[in-house]
């Protein structure tokens, strides 16, 4: 009954507005489309890393320079800005892919998998696109070849941002969409509202899904450094032990989230993904390390959980006789979509694509950089499912994994959605 409700809502919402398409609208979705799979197969078989996408960059800008848009390249080292002004007045709006791939050996058995290696910490790695930032650069291409052949009917104007290293720069390098915006990818023209989409290995294919409000958690790296006393292994009475400190702070950081935390406002999680310490079985190190991530999907706890975290480990590491320094990163901000524009967005990808192909999701605590747009204008940000029918939704390829896989006709599905978003959003009240 709330379902109905909601779409009820959500299709009330559309009767002071008829999206209308221009005629051959639905002819270049047709044509476009195995040029959209084309540039994936490209992008998929040469992928690259985090502002490292050099020849992936020059690529979009050639493509989108033939297609007659204003480009600027590069922009934040390898992406690309790119311009078309609409023939009827509206608003500037953006709409956003992600250009890097990830250090992982593809395992998948399609004819255009990755085969490229590269140095990545140190090593020699495979390079592959296991998150679907592939597929999402080739359905805002497709997008722009289909904006720019409608673009007598287009209202206002569109800034295309392909944006590299949203999987986060090496060597803490300046990159992603924090660059972006520092080199004035919003302001020239000032952009008014920004979308974006994810793929989605676990989703039905074609499905497309949004939450309103927060939607994706914020991500911070942290650091931990434990200075103790070594001592021979036989003499543990002589150290101050900084793994037995450590493995104190580790138990103390589960007790914010589970006896610290009020977990019925929004999930928190910390977790502990690195532990270096000592060299020799019988030797009790100096120093340990530690390091992880914290994932919030809300910005006040977000604050209070950083705090907690410092007098924790401070805290411990002083009653043992040891010291302890904290290093927090910030890598996202939480992704919110912002409650009026999501409305407005889902009553239009309700009228694209059906009812049937949307639906409305919880928040997950993977992270984007797409939410540092959202404190410059309103943002929404939305997944398109990409599992192939009549698979099964425990075997499917998941993303960061060797064995990531889309359904390719999901794509087009994509482009739909950002025209209905354009061509809707002054529309929609």
């Amino acid at each position: 009954m709330k379902k109905w409700l909601l779409l009820v809502g959500l299709f009330m919402s559309l009767i002071s507005f008829a999206q209308v398409m221009p005629k051959n609208y639905d002819v270049l979705l047709k044509a476009v489309e195995p040029e959209l799979i084309g540039w994936r197969h490209h992008f998929h078989e040469n992928p690259e890393l985090s502002n490292r996408e050099f020849k992936t960059g020059a690529f979009i800008a050639e493509q989108m320079k033939t297609l007659g848009l204003e480009v600027r390249y590069p922009v934040a080292n390898t992406g690309v800005v790119a311009i078309l002004k609409g023939g009827k007045p509206g608003p500037v709006l953006a709409l956003r892919a992600d250009i890097d791939a990830l250090p992982l050996t593809e395992r998948t058995a399609v004819p255009f998998a990755s085969k490229v290696t590269t140095e990545f910490n140190g090593r020699t790695v495979g390079v592959m696109h296991a998150c679907g930032h592939d597929a999402h650069t080739s359905i805002l291409m497709a997008t722009a070849k289909v904006m720019k052949q409608m673009q007598k009917d287009l209202p206002g104007t569109i800034v295309f941002l392909f944006q590299p290293a949203e999987e986060g720069a090496p060597n803490k390098e300046e990159a992603g969409a924090p660059l972006m915006i520092k080199q004035g990818a919003l302001n020239d023209p000032k952009v008014e509202a920004t979308f974006g989409l994810h793929m989605a290995a676990g989703l039905p294919s074609g499905q497309l899904a949004y939450k309103s409000g927060a939607f994706q958690a914020s991500s911070d790296l942290f650091k931990i450094t434990v200075m103790g006393k070594g001592s021979h292994g036989a003499m543990p009475w002589s150290s101050i032990d900084p793994i037995v400190v450590s493995a104190q702070i580790i138990e103390g950081l589960q007790h914010i989230v589970s006896r610290e935390t009020d977990l019925t406002k929004a999930p928190l999680v910390i977790t502990v993904g690195q532990f270096h310490a000592g060299v020799r079985d019988n030797i009790i190190p100096e120093k340990a390390e530690m390091g992880g991530t914290i994932r919030s999907l809300d910005a006040d706890m977000r604050k209070k959980v950083h705090e907690r975290i410092r007098k924790t480990v401070t805290s411990i590491a002083e009653s043992a006789g040891a010291t302890a320094e904290v290093e927090i990163n910030t890598q996202t901000l939480v992704n919110y979509n912002d409650p009026e524009l999501a409305k407005k967005s889902a009553a239009l990808l309700l009228k694209a694509v059906g009812s049937d192909q949307v639906v409305e999701s919880t928040w997950v605590m993977v992270a984007e950089d797409f939410s540092f747009y959202g404190e410059k204008a309103p943002s929404f940000f939305f997944s398109l499912g990409g599992m192939p029918k009549g698979q099964a939704a425990s075997g499917f390829g998941q993303h960061h994994t060797p064995d990531f896989y889309l359904d390719e006709s999901s794509f087009i599905t994509g482009v739909k959605a950002f025209c209905s978003l354009v061509f809707g959003y002054s529309g929609v009240k």
